[in-house]
């Protein structure tokens, strides 16, 4: 059986066939097509804060990205051109904590990226061309852009991206702070553009889109580490079935403090 991977959902007006602008559960199939690709089933995640109990079925997380992070969620008020949603930061919240707790493969992409900087206890640039001074990390709507990228060597990142020194780019606020997360990505402007937890077994957060690159080696990556847990464990919330194998050594050391998460 395919490992299964979980992707974060967005919920905004959408239209089909007959229908306009009908609040719609959806996430670009670009996330969809590139965890079918790398050998894993894609599961859609609405917003949903009532409880974590879904990565009982899991084996993977993939934050995927969207609207800006609450600035509320890392303690700023906010930038008039902050456009949040509240519900999907709740839901997302809640089972990044359980993910993290349980040591489920997770990867943040773009948004997700940034969700998982704030839970480790980072901070976010609420309008990115203010900090860097132009705006070639969003060209214009619906168009991306492209940037050279670096990662540090020996780390997570530069493994899976091996060979890789651009990147494409949508995005108007960034990694501010990572927390406890250590940064292993820069563009050459020096925004952050990868972030990681080498104490875990697979946390991975990444700025830009791998889902539309030719060869989204973040998303592969992740389901590799799916695959590899699940031959271990299988994540039950509140303990690990005890039927099961402990899950092998955690990769490498923190080298800083764990991430400190409240669901909701």
């Amino acid at each position: 059986m395919r490992p299964v991977i979980g992707i974060t959902a967005y919920v905004e007006p959408a239209g089909w066939a007959v229908w306009r602008d009908v609040p719609a559960t959806l996430v670009p199939h670009a996330y969809v097509r590139s965890v079918t690709a790398a050998g894993g089933r894609a599961v859609v995640l609405p917003p949903d804060d009532a409880d974590a109990d879904v990565l009982e079925l899991l084996d993977g997380l993939l934050l995927a990205g969207g609207a800006d992070v609450g600035p509320e969620r890392y303690g700023q008020p906010p930038d008039p051109r902050t456009e949040s949603r509240p519900e999907r930061d709740a839901g997302e919240t809640t089972l990044l904590a359980a993910a993290l707790a349980a040591d489920l493969p997770v990867l943040g992409v773009c948004r997700g990226m940034q969700l998982l900087a704030v839970a480790y206890g980072g901070l976010l640039h609420q309008h990115l061309p203010d900090v860097v001074g132009h705006d070639g990390h969003r060209p214009a709507p619906g168009v991306y852009g492209s940037h050279p990228v670096r990662f540090v060597a020996g780390s997570r990142a530069a493994e899976v991206m091996a060979g890789v020194d651009r990147v494409n780019s949508y995005h108007h606020q960034a990694v501010a702070d990572p927390g406890g997360l250590a940064v292993t990505g820069w563009a050459d402007d020096g925004v952050i553009e990868a972030v990681e937890d080498p104490a875990r077994r697979f946390v991975l957060g990444v700025q830009w889109h791998p889902e539309n690159e030719p060869d989204p080696r973040p998303v592969a990556a992740l389901v590799r580490a799916a695959m590899s847990a699940r031959s271990h464990t299988r994540v039950f919330i509140g303990g690990e079935k005890p039927d099961r194998p402990a899950p092998s050594p955690r990769r490498g050391r923190p080298s800083r403090p764990g991430p400190s998460v409240t669901p909701g």
